[in-house]
């Protein structure tokens, strides 16, 4: 069950990593994020 929880997360962050990366800086910054913050923001966003 672990090994199932882990892939999970491990590719929602991939998937989160993925759309923010396609977007503009323009659009990341109204959202509050940073280019360089998308990993860390990813890392939240799927519990890793």
């Amino acid at each position: 069950m672990n090994v199932a929880r882990s892939f999970n997360a491990w590719r929602k962050y991939r998937q989160t990593v993925a759309e923010l990366g396609r977007m503009t800086s323009r659009e990341l910054n109204d959202l509050g994020i940073a280019r360089a913050d998308i990993r860390s923001v990813a890392r939240a966003a799927s519990s890793l």
